[in-house]
């Protein structure tokens, strides 16, 4: 299994890797949301924005969450999460993921290994390659 990311020039000018995905919404819709590749981040957190586009009631509160911006607060919720194969199909994962609540605490929302760690991430910017591998693809490194 292969999912395509890309390389995304973000509001600040920055060009960071990202993979498109889509969430379950409150309401039954499927929501479009764009997640940082973060191979050091330990979990995927939701930003203030999409937890608000989601519509999502809350599990339990979560208290602090602390990243390079400090602590804030955060929730879990409860989706499903939609990525798409190189064959267009869709590979859906049933998810808890941690929110943040303050809108200024994130900018984008994060993938991180708790989904990541199914799979072998490539993040290649001289490439232009971002992708998440597992089952029959593999990747090999050579030496020209």
């Amino acid at each position: 299994m292969r999912i395509d990311g890309a390389w995304l020039l973000c509001e600040d000018g920055i060009v960071r890797p990202v993979i498109r995905g889509e969430l379950l919404a409150g309401d039954g819709s499927w929501k479009p949301v764009e997640f940082l590749v973060d191979v050091g981040a330990d979990r995927t957190v939701l930003d203030a924005v999409t937890l608000l586009d989601l519509g999502l009631n809350p599990l339990e509160p979560e208290g602090g969450i602390s990243g390079l911006g400090g602590e804030t607060n955060s929730v879990i919720v409860e989706t499903q999460l939609h990525l798409r194969r190189e064959t267009g199909t869709q590979v859906t994962f049933n998810c808890r993921f941690t929110a943040v609540t303050d809108p200024t605490a994130l900018d984008l929302s994060v993938l991180g290994r708790d989904i990541m760690d199914l799979f072998a991430v490539i993040i290649d910017r001289q490439g232009d390659v971002v992708c998440l591998l597992s089952q029959r693809h593999r990747y090999v490194i050579i030496q020209d």
